[in-house]
């Protein structure tokens, strides 16, 4: 037989349909965006064969069908919450610790506030603090840990996911070319084109890490390849290494943020390059971050940045 049952998901958004009183409404109380939730409520409504929501110009509303099925979601919500519910008093041991790695640019400007934010969240909500136990590596690095258990959860940048891997954007950022202000190009007006960018001798992050993945891919879209001079770990020992008169380098905006406002740095345009990235948290696993504070901490980022 085939089944007309929705799944727990849907179920919810059903559910938050009727609390709301409309589709936008709903998608912002499950998490998810207006377009996303109408398409799976249209999705619902096929697989339940019945109309289910009434919308309408002033917002939506259950047809009489929605709130009979709306109805015995609840009690089967209800159901899986209880579940959640033991199977963390089953994880309770396991709560107790969190083993994260970080991308290089995450650990060094983002990750330390998420954790004092976790631990505050937990006392708030009457929760044991968890203890974490934290790597710095570069994304690469981070997406093996993952992969292979050795994390519960990472945090990555670049421009696309890691293959394999549950994810979801907490942030966005771009890469920026910077310079010493006594090098010449720290007077450079006219933007840098594409090829200019890959005849530059430059200061970078080793293979491997978002910052270099992002450049590289950059490049190759021009059939282009960049010249990296001197490979340091950290965007901190490359921030530094600029400062100090050492090549130009590209890094993210936000990490060298307070270098370009306090003068120590400055932004050289560039032209015909797509820098953009993301920040991702990654998990191995279900869709849906694993409940506990990989799920707070997953949370907590999005909030703080996204």
């Amino acid at each position: 037989m085939t089944s007309r049952v929705p799944d727990l998901d849907a179920l919810r958004l059903l559910d938050a349909v009727g609390r709301t009183g409309s589709i936008g409404g709903a998608a912002r109380a499950v998490g998810t965006t207006q377009q996303s939730a109408s398409e799976r409520l249209r999705s619902v409504e096929g697989t339940v064969g019945l109309p289910l929501v009434r919308r309408g110009p002033r917002g939506s509303e259950l047809t009489d069908a929605g709130v009979v099925v709306a109805g015995w979601g609840r009690r089967l919500l209800d159901l899986a919450d209880e579940i959640d519910l033991a199977i963390d008093g089953l994880r309770g041991d396991r709560d107790r610790g969190l083993t994260v790695w970080a991308s290089m640019t995450v650990a060094e400007g983002l990750l330390p506030r998420w954790l004092v934010l976790l631990r505050q969240r937990r006392s708030a909500d009457g929760l044991a603090p968890t203890a974490v136990r934290f790597t710095a590596a570069n994304s690469t690095q981070v997406a093996a840990a993952v992969r292979d258990g050795t994390a519960d959860l990472g945090f990555v940048e670049g421009a696309a996911p890691p293959a394999g891997l549950r994810s979801t954007v907490v942030a966005h950022d771009e890469l920026v070319l910077v310079a010493a202000p006594g090098d010449p190009l720290a007077r450079r007006r006219t933007p840098v084109e594409p090829a200019e960018v890959a005849a530059l001798t430059t200061t970078g992050r080793e293979p491997g890490s978002g910052t270099r993945a992002v450049l590289e891919r950059a490049l190759r879209r021009h059939r282009l390849e960049p010249r990296v001079a001197v490979e340091l770990t950290t965007a901190t020992a490359v921030r530094e290494a600029v400062a100090a008169g050492g090549p130009p380098a590209v890094l993210g905006a936000r990490a060298v943020a307070r270098d370009l406002a306090e003068g120590r740095l400055v932004r050289v345009p560039v032209a015909g390059l797509d820098l953009r990235r993301a920040f991702r948290a990654v998990w191995s696993g279900s869709a849906q971050p694993p409940a506990g504070p990989v799920r707070q901490l997953v949370g907590i980022a999005r909030e703080d940045v996204g």
